[in-house]
């Protein structure tokens, strides 16, 4: 098990609302020192790769080889959840030493419930929103089977999110909600006053 975080953020948002964005912008005001990004991503699309002898690098850009493989992989990352609703979330964590972690894709109910049952009130949910026009401005196209599947919509309903951050391509509004933000991280991050 990873040394206890100081702060988990549990990113979640359609595809194409600027998740990893969001969460890069973070990390580069913080450092790499203090605040990591994790992706749930990351060890499925290894662990599959694995099994069906595909080029994990390929699946985790933005290319079309990713595209080919989403549903199955999809499919199967449910198989594995269902068997071990915590599978993704332990190997994800292992080894990590930064106070702040950012979980970019958070996707499921089984997910916020596998890190706030470990992590308590560290735990931060964080809905990343973009109108349809904008997700589309950035090349996003609805595919049945994935934008109707619980992978996108896992977190639609069910979940009191502790932060909602709209990114809409205003460059402004953006830095005014990553700000307060930002205050919020810092704020967790100075150590308690004596008593």
């Amino acid at each position: 098990m990873a040394p206890i975080p100081r702060l988990i953020l549990l990113f979640s948002g359609k595809r194409k609302s600027g998740k990893d964005f969001v969460a890069e912008e973070l990390q580069s005001r913080l450092g790499p020192d203090v605040c990591t990004i994790l992706r749930l991503s990351g060890p499925l699309k290894e662990q599959y790769a694995r099994e069906h002898s595909l080029d994990f690098g390929r699946l985790l850009d933005a290319s079309n080889y990713k595209e080919t493989y989403r549903e199955d992989m999809i499919r199967w990352g449910e198989e594995k959840r269902r068997t071990d609703p915590g599978f993704f979330c332990r190997i994800v964590v292992e080894g990590v030493a930064q106070p702040v972690w950012v979980v970019s894709d958070t996707r499921r109910l089984s997910d916020v419930e596998w890190f706030r049952d470990v992590y308590g009130d560290l735990v931060k949910v964080v809905r990343i929103i973009a109108m349809e026009e904008t997700r589309k401005r950035r090349d996003w196209v609805f595919v049945s089977g994935v934008d109707d599947a619980e992978s996108e919509c896992g977190l639609d309903q069910g979940v009191a999110f502790d932060w909602i951050i709209t990114n809409d391509g205003d460059q402004l509004s953006l830095e005014v909600q990553l700000e307060k933000l930002l205050q919020f991280i810092q704020g967790t991050l100075q150590p308690p006053p004596n008593i």
